[in-house]
Parts: C-alpha cells; sequence; structure tokens
C-alpha cells in the first residue's frame, strides 16, 4: 500500500497499452468501487443500528446547512485532488476512505427522512434504479467505445449552476422541486458516462483509486436524488 510512484514522468494512459494492462486497471477500478459501496453501505448500516446516525442528525440540525455544504464540497475537492496526485497508494486510499465517510455522514439525514416520512422500500427503489442506471451506462461507454470528454465544459457549467442553486435555495428560502432532482440525475448519469469513458480513454495505469473514487461521488449522487425524487412522491 505505501509503493512510491517513482516515473517523474507523465504517465501514460492505460488506453494506449496493452489488452492486460487495461483489462487489470479496469478490474482494479471497479473492484475499488465495490468496496467503496460496501464501505459506505456498512458505515450507515452502523450508523441506524447505534445512536450515531441520532448524534449526527443532532449536530446537522444545530448547523447552517451551507457550512456542512461548504465543507462536503471541500472534502470532495480535497480527497479527488488527492486520488490523483498522492505520490504514495496509502495517499490514494486515505482520499477515497475520507470521501465515502464524509458521504456516509452527509446521506444520513436522507436516509432518515426516508425511513420516517416516506413509505416502505424507498431506498430500495432508489437503490435499484442507480444500480440499473449505473449498469446501462456503463454498458453503453464501454459498448460504443466512445470518448465523451466533450461532456466535461458541459459537467462543469451544469455542476456550478447546480450549486448556485442550492445556496441560493438555503439563503432564500424556496424549494427546489422535483424537476430539480429529475435534472441532477440526468447531471450524474452524464458524470458516470464521462468518468467510465475516462477510465477507457484517458486515465494512468496508477490511478485506479482515483477513478474509484470519481465513479463513486456520481453514483452516490444519482443515489442521493432518485432518494431525493421517491421520498417526495409518498
Amino acid at each position: 500500500m505505501n509503493q512510491e510512484f517513482n516515473n517523474p514522468t507523465p504517465v501514460v494512459p492505460v488506453f494506449s497499452l496493452g489488452a492486460e494492462a487495461r483489462g487489470t486497471f479496469i478490474a482494479k477500478t471497479y473492484a475499488h468501487l465495490f468496496g467503496a459501496i460496501l464501505f459506505f453501505t456498512g458505515l450507515e448500516f452502523l450508523y441506524f443500528q447505534t445512536d450515531i446516525a441520532g448524534s449526527i442528525l443532532n449536530v446537522i440540525s444545530g448547523t447552517s446547512w451551507l457550512l456542512v455544504l461548504g465543507a462536503f464540497v471541500l472534502v470532495s475537492w480535497f480527497a479527488s485532488r488527492a486520488a490523483f496526485t498522492a505520490r504514495s497508494y496509502s495517499a490514494q486510499y486515505l482520499a477515497l476512505a475520507g470521501f465515502v465517510v464524509a458521504e456516509s455522514i452527509i446521506f444520513v439525514p436522507m436516509l432518515a427522512y426516508a425511513q420516517m416520512v416516506a413509505k416502505g422500500g424507498v431506498i430500495e427503489s432508489a437503490a435499484l434504479t442507480t444500480l440499473i442506471g449505473f449498469a446501462g451506462l456503463t454498458f453503453i461507454a464501454f459498448g460504443t467505445r466512445k470518448d465523451f470528454s466533450f461532456l466535461r465544459g458541459i459537467l462543469m457549467w451544469v455542476g456550478l449552476s447546480a450549486i448556485i442553486g442550492i445556496i441560493a435555495s438555503l439563503v432564500f428560502g424556496f424549494e427546489l422541486g422535483t424537476w430539480f432532482s429529475v435534472a441532477m440525475v440526468a447531471f450524474a448519469g452524464a458524470s458516470i458516462l464521462y468518468d467510465t469513458s475516462n477510465i477507457i480513454h484517458h486515465y494512468p495505469q496508477d490511478r485506479y483509486v482515483g477513478a474509484a473514487l470519481q465513479l463513486f461521488a456520481a453514483v452516490a449522487m444519482m443515489f442521493w436524488y432518485l432518494l431525493r425524487m421517491f421520498s417526495s412522491r409518498n
């Protein structure tokens, strides 16, 4: 885990390597994504089977949501950056683990709401829909082998607009309705397509942890807004 990256020159994208190297990179990426999802699920189970979830809810309810959102954005940025620039594998794993923990804390209020207010099966339905959406988009990316890097500018613009909209809703007290959730699900789907394309075409061989982190972030976003949609209709 503490192996250093010894090559100071620009690394070669895995796409330009042999089939075996590409297969190994892809297998490692999705194994780490699966591990991150299991870790996230385990944390949520722990939170709600103990008093941890209640403590998290008390802290968040007594704190400005803008501060929580700002802290989460900072954690996301630092984790993503560390996963790509850290010279040791241990630092990359720490970034991935830290990001998963941050996501698990942010999800507590939404999961609690889904349990208490919405009808039974909402969490399971959102999780299944997320899985189907992720599988379909992954199939498109691998099936077409198309380079979706052109989505980067669109995703940056839409992401910034979404953050501005969320902040405005918190400051001015208006609700972001169902159509916003639909738009964010579509945004998460485009992110999955973009990230999967990057895994196929652009990621260097030693950045499977960073690739898994990016995919996990997109999957978590899709799950969050599907939960929001399914909960609001009950």
